[in-house]
Order: C-alpha cells, then sequence, then structure tokens
C-alpha cells in the first residue's frame, strides 16, 4: 500500500517540477519577445520567426511529457484497481 502512496507521491512532484519548468520558459520567453520588440537594433519582423518555432517545440514537448506521465498513472491506477 505505501508503494502506491509514494508512487502517487513522486507522480505528483514530477507533474509539478515539470509545470514548474514550462511556466519558467514560457515567460522567459515571452520577457525576451518582448525586450526585442522594444530594441531598436532588432528588426521585428524576425523576433517572430525566432521565437514562434521555439515556443511550440518547447510547448509541445512539455505537454507530451505530462500527458505521458498522467497516462502512465492511470494505466497503473487501473491495473491495480483490478487486481
Amino acid at each position: 500500500m505505501e508503494t502506491d502512496t509514494s508512487k502517487e507521491k513522486l507522480t505528483y512532484k514530477v507533474t509539478l517540477d515539470v509545470t514548474r519548468t514550462l511556466c519558467i520558459v514560457v515567460l522567459v520567453t515571452i520577457f525576451s519577445l518582448a525586450a526585442g520588440l522594444y530594441d531598436p537594433r532588432v528588426d521585428n519582423s524576425k523576433i517572430f520567426e525566432l521565437i514562434t518555432p521555439v515556443l511550440q517545440t518547447i510547448t509541445g514537448g512539455f505537454i507530451g511529457l505530462l500527458a505521458g506521465i498522467k497516462l502512465a498513472n492511470n494505466e497503473s491506477s487501473k491495473r491495480d484497481c483490478e487486481k
């Protein structure tokens, strides 16, 4: 019984850490975008070309990781209930 509890706690901690990291990365990317938009030395049309793939890749990767964690947790919960 304790392994289930510790596994649930670990899943919860990993989910929170991944979510925090995703939030930090998105915020830093947005601040970089804002800094580039107000910098007179930077061409504004190039900023979106650079930032868009970064946001899509990182956000997609983290959301995929979170979905994988949740799906794995649901599958193990289903197996435990069937026993």
